[in-house]
């Protein structure tokens, strides 16, 4: 959902706010702001920290091709979590950092996490010059423009370095940037870049492969984005062949609530109504205990849109985690074909 808080999040809140939401999101947060429609979203300061909120997080994924005519997918995703509200400063500070890391080829899916107190400067997010980091993983702007940027992450067993060129104007979704969770009210403030153009290295298990894609960066903070029966979501960040985009979620509830942009090459966007979109699972991968639908049909009836998207791995599951999810990268066919994302939580 990119703008959007993942699994793992549930680690870091009260046993008591686990069942209230997926990952307790649907949980009340006394103390903290809530987002108000109408709040314009401002460059450069919202590319930084919103502590007054509970939970925010800077996202990014990206969809590359090696030299050898390989496809790969990768993630870079930072989480701030205020545990009760006041920053506090040092050792005293409220709020916890985590970071998910991720690496898929056709034949593997390798996924990395990292937590870190805040306040001690190994995890934080700046505005100007914008950065964000946690120990030696960091996505960070090289102008006040972000029209370059970086990013990187390294575990044991994966690693990738990529340079990062904005080719269009970020995108306010939802309504101006806030953007609707439930019909009871639940919302949350979020932007995307899905602009970027892609190019580095990624190394597997000590292999390093040259790499040139594109990548969706997203950027969402609330105190209270779902609704306390909204039990996960799917979401989708699509890169069309025509140059335009697409971004659309389902959170399923006691009645599933849908929404999406349909994002055009000069990054004007149009709203799609919730009826307006409709999404059929047609196939399910079993990974351990879970049974998670890994193929799907996506229309947007409006635009005579009707796709079906194939995983590069069905195996892209970030788990070791208290809830964990399905992060990875898929490809299309059909009225349009493309490339993108998909993120399933609450399976």
């Amino acid at each position: 959902m990119k703008g959007k808080v993942l699994a793992a999040l549930a680690l870091l809140l009260p046993a008591f706010a686990q069942a209230q939401g997926f990952g307790g999101l649907g949980a009340q947060a006394p103390g903290f702001e809530t987002p108000k429609q109408g709040t314009p979203i401002v460059f450069p300061k919202d590319h930084g920290a919103h502590p007054s909120f509970r939970t925010e997080w800077w996202y990014l994924t990206a969809n590359l091709r090696g030299a050898d005519g390989a496809s790969y997918g990768v993630q870079w995703t930072l989480f701030r979590h205020g545990l009760e509200a006041g920053k506090g400063e040092g050792w005293d500070d409220r709020n916890i950092w985590m970071a998910h890391a991720a690496a898929t080829s056709a034949s593997e899916h390798l996924f990395a996490q990292t937590l870190s107190r805040g306040g001690v400067g190994q995890a934080g997010a700046e505005a100007v010059p914008f950065r964000a980091w946690i120990d030696d993983w960091s996505f960070e702007a090289l102008d006040p423009d972000f029209t370059q940027a970086r990013v990187a992450a390294r575990d044991p067993r994966f690693s990738y370095a990529l340079a990062l060129t904005r080719e269009g104007p970020f995108v306010l979704q939802g309504e101006g940037g806030f953007s609707r969770k439930a019909e009871t009210g639940q919302a949350s403030h979020y932007y995307s870049q899905p602009f970027f153009s892609v190019a580095g290295t990624l190394s597997l298990h000590g292999r390093e492969a040259k790499v040139a894609g594109r990548a969706w960066m997203d950027r969402e903070w609330s105190s209270q984005p779902l609704a306390p029966d909204q039990k996960g979501w799917d979401w989708f960040s699509l890169h069309l062949a025509s140059g335009e985009k697409l971004m659309l979620f389902r959170l399923r509830g006691a009645r599933d609530y849908f929404s999406g942009n349909w994002i055009a090459a000069d990054g004007a966007t149009h709203l799609l109504a919730g009826d307006d979109i409709a999404l059929e699972p047609l196939a399910e991968t079993a990974i351990g205990a879970h049974k998670t639908p890994t193929r799907w049909r996506v229309r947007v009836k409006s635009r005579g849109f009707d796709i079906e998207t194939t995983p590069l791995n069905p195996q892209s599951w970030n788990g070791g985690t208290s809830s964990s999810y399905w992060e990875g990268p898929i490809s299309f066919t059909g009225t349009q074909s493309g490339e993108g994302y998909l993120e399933m939580t609450g399976y």
